[in-house]
């Protein structure tokens, strides 16, 4: 299984019977030159939550690929309204697909999703625990350190996509934290110096972290998981 980094808290996720993307927030976003029409037959959608820089290009790109997009119910209301293909969970499910497992995760964060001018109801925000090939990715959403990520561990994360930016989540120290408490295999740094707000250092949580190993990731760089 591959996942390449695609700035912000998007990744691109490759594996048997799985062409995913999470947080899909592609056009508009500074930190990559990507189109969303980029992206050809994608299988699945995964959106964490209802801000523009998570469900970004999601409607567009799952019209034009038929994608599943997989997220909260209250979220899968919104998209029904674009009459797209959804699977809705809610936090603590577990689900089994063609590709693997995904659980949906604890997050700490909003999830209001700005639409005709509005503020509507985007449900609570969340991670996801994708289960492919025998290998776990936890992406971990916009979220602030939380003692639920201690249960993590039991999962035995190969790698974690985890924000260090600040602000609107988890900064590095906390970050590093959160690390401590997964143990993942592997982590990758994200949320981070998209905008001025969230300007932080990916090397500083590199040189932070004792067990996991850390890929401070390139913008369209591939990793093997």
């Amino acid at each position: 299984m591959e996942i390449k980094y695609l700035g912000h808290s998007a990744f691109l996720v490759k594996g048997e019977n799985i062409k995913a993307l999470i947080d899909p927030f592609i056009n508009g976003n500074a930190s990559n030159n990507l189109k969303s029409t980029d992206f050809k037959d994608i299988t699945h959608i995964f959106v964490t939550h209802g801000h523009g820089d998570h469900i970004g290009d999601t409607i567009e790109i799952a019209k034009r690929c038929n994608s599943k997009i997989i997220c909260n119910f209250e979220m899968g209301y919104y998209f029904d309204k674009f009459e797209l293909n959804v699977h809705t969970m809610h936090i603590g499910g577990r689900v089994k697909f063609d590709f693997g497992k995904v659980k949906m995760t604890p997050a700490l964060h909003g999830s209001g999703i700005f639409y005709n001018g509005e503020m509507i109801d985007g449900g609570n925000p969340c991670g996801f625990v994708i289960e492919v090939q025998n290998k776990k990715i936890y992406h971990a959403g916009d979220t602030g350190l939380t003692m639920d990520m201690k249960l993590l561990r039991d999962e035995k994360i190969d790698i974690a996509l985890l924000p260090i930016g600040g602000n609107y989540t988890m900064d590095i120290d906390d970050a590093v934290l959160a690390c401590g408490f997964i143990e993942p295999k592997k982590v990758i740094p994200m949320h981070y110096n998209t905008f001025d707000i969230i300007k932080a250092d990916p090397n500083e949580f590199k040189r932070k972290v004792e067990k996991s190993e850390v890929i401070v990731a390139k913008v369209n760089e591939n990793i093997t998981v």
